[in-house]
């Protein structure tokens, strides 16, 4: 697999090294991370490592640098201290689609692409996504969940081997999220391809993800493997401790919330359904509206 190494430069005038190893079977490996915003490091000697094919739910409180992991691994954030290696296929949905008003669906998905790829490349991502009569719209015209699935083709048609996902499916009405989750779960089963989904719902976490994190001052603070069977349920008592146990580390009793903490209601399947939901976070660092969802 091929890598890619963010802020691969040692500059001596900002003090800034970042070293260059392989993968190593890994999807993602991360070392040392350090991101700083005004003098404030906002991850903070971070390590993760992600393994290809593995569904990763990354949690945390408003402001705890989640989106700022993702930026940086999506390659949209290069001021950085220590290691960063992912594939060099790799893609990002946000929440917000970003689509360009002025270009019509398909052009939106081949928004970024190199070369002159063809409309059929764009109607066949759309397929997958269940869009492709859609294909010839304006974004103006979308529902948003036809837009989010819009989002989710231009990022599936790069290929990735990675694939991250910034709460996509926070704007998003409760139905709609379902399905819109459904999708997810059912590409990631067809794909194969590394997944991390920032999100604040801890059920989301356990209904899709295969491990969790919990990100606190900058770092991975907790982690837990969801060893559950597939299709999961809310009803299943394991899947309630876990929920619990996160919960607990997240500062939310059982009942109560907390802002940039949720839950959801439903069940999921395994790899190829789900009822999930999301709710969005502040975003420290961002990058323009407009800009493609793929690195």
């Amino acid at each position: 697999m091929a890598t890619d190494v963010h802020g691969t430069v040692t500059d001596t005038e900002q003090g800034r090294q970042v070293t260059h190893t392989g993968l190593a079977g890994s999807a993602v490996r991360v070392g040392g991370l350090v991101r700083s915003f005004g003098g404030r490091a906002v991850i903070d000697g971070l390590d993760l490592s992600l393994q290809p094919g593995e569904f990763v739910a990354l949690l945390g409180r408003s402001g705890c640098g989640k989106s700022t992991l993702l930026k940086v691994l999506a390659g949209l954030d290069q001021e950085i201290d220590g290691e960063v290696l992912v594939p060099r296929c790799k893609a990002v949905a946000f929440q917000a689609p970003r689509l360009m008003p002025w270009k019509r669906v398909w052009r939106n998905v081949l928004l970024g692409l190199p070369g002159r790829p063809e409309r059929d490349v764009a109607v066949r991502a759309l397929e997958e996504v269940g869009l492709a009569h859609r294909a010839d719209a304006w974004p103006k015209t979308l529902s948003g969940g036809e837009a989010q699935r819009a989002s989710l083709a231009r990022a599936l048609v790069r290929e990735p081997d990675l694939l991250l996902l910034d709460e996509p499916f926070g704007a998003l009405d409760a139905l709609t999220r379902i399905k819109a989750q459904r999708l997810v779960a059912d590409l990631w089963q067809e794909r194969g391809c590394a997944v991390l989904l920032v999100t604040h719902d801890v059920e989301e976490a356990l209904l899709l993800a295969d491990r969790a994190l919990v990100m606190e001052d900058g770092r991975i603070a907790y982690e837990t493997t969801v060893d559950l069977p597939r299709p999961r349920t809310l009803s299943d008592p394991r899947f309630g401790a876990l929920r619990a146990r996160l919960l607990d580390r997240l500062g939310v009793e059982e009942g109560g919330g907390e802002e940039g903490v949720g839950g959801t209601e439903g069940a999921v399947g395994g790899r190829g359904s789900g009822d999930v939901g999301g709710e969005s976070e502040d975003v420290r660092s961002r990058t323009a509206e407009g800009s493609p969802a793929a690195a």
